[in-house]
């Protein structure tokens, strides 16, 4: 089958031919129709991550079709179309796999990272790990909320936005966009800081109160914040933006070092800084049914398959808006 995999040199990216993939006793085997792009793959072909497989198919924001099912496979069934995201597996025993915070599991693993994921024809997954979707979906649609849309759920239950609250978003690419509509939503009020002129046009005529750059200070203080942007130097510039009491997320797998803060100034006050690991399977199901339940819909920019290269180039270059789609 045809695939999308890293090399030996850091921004390796190269399509070819490789073998298709045998779904285990758990697995399911998934034809790929769509396959979003996060900048969590940009980040294994950068490796700016350590290589966990040499030579792997990135992508994993998977909305495909069942073709073949592995003996141990009860639920899903030929024909299903089903969603695959991040997380791959877990070990299911561990303190926080038992307590649910399985994204905290020692032993997990990852879509596109431990395992070969979706930028390609075929694609296996753990039955546990797979999304049942609906017949009805757009899969181009769909497949950015597989990772950006959950991972910015989790992002945002973290922040402790209060009701009508004032929300800064730092980086407003593929999550931070799914995010803004999600918190609009709810009530909130939306400032928006990022480096793009297109992701600043995006965030106006998605409804923010007030859009700036990346370094830009926000006219109200925040009531939270979330850094999606791997820009560790904007750490300091978000806690300094939010209120007292205000909590700070930050979003992505990896960031850039964070500069000295002071802790009169950043933190005092009782300001919380969090982190996000990935996400467990109960938020991804609680995020899919409510995203559809307020049709929520990413901005979508889709590349054929043979063209991936060129979406990941694009999104290495800042020159995107929404959400970069990988289509069969």
């Amino acid at each position: 089958m045809r695939a999308w995999t890293t090399g030996d040199r850091v921004g390796d990216f190269v399509l070819g031919e490789v073998p298709s993939p045998t779904p285990a006793a758990d697995e399911a085997l998934v034809r790929v129709e769509a396959c979003g792009i996060c900048r969590t793959d940009l980040h294994v072909i950068d490796q700016d991550l350590p290589v966990h497989r040499p030579r792997v198919v990135p992508g994993h924001q998977v909305v495909g079709i069942v073709t073949d099912t592995g003996s141990a496979v009860r639920r899903l069934r030929v024909g299903d179309r089903v969603g695959i995201a991040w997380l791959r597996r877990t070990c299911g025993v561990c303190r926080w796999c038992r307590d649910g915070r399985e994204n905290l599991c020692p032993e997990s693993e990852y879509t596109g990272w431990d395992a070969d994921g979706g930028f390609a024809e075929f694609t296996c997954v753990p039955e546990g790990f797979a999304y049942p979707l609906p017949a009805d979906v757009d899969p181009a649609t769909m497949a950015p909320l597989l990772c950006a849309g959950i991972i910015g759920y989790r992002a945002l239950t973290r922040a402790n936005l209060p009701p009508g609250g004032r929300l800064g978003i730092y980086g407003f690419g593929s999550s931070g966009h799914i995010t803004a509509k999600l918190a609009l939503a709810g009530g909130a009020e939306l400032f928006v800081m990022t480096r793009g002129d297109r992701e600043r046009a995006l965030a106006a005529r998605l409804g923010a109160e007030f859009v700036g750059d990346a370094t830009a200070v926000p006219p109200e203080p925040l009531d939270s914040a979330i850094v999606f942007a791997p820009a560790g130097d904007l750490v300091p510039l978000a806690l300094e933006a939010t209120e007292r009491g205000g909590t700070v997320v930050l979003a992505g797998i990896h960031l850039s070092d964070i500069p000295t803060m002071s802790y009169r100034e950043h933190l005092f006050g009782e300001r919380d800084l969090r982190s996000v690991a990935a996400n467990t399977r109960a938020d991804g199901a609680a995020f899919l049914r409510l995203a559809r339940t307020l049709e929520l819909t990413p901005e979508v920019a889709p590349y054929p398959f043979e063209h991936a290269g060129r979406a990941i180039d694009a999104l290495r270059a800042g020159q995107v808006s929404g959400s970069l789609v990988i289509t069969h």
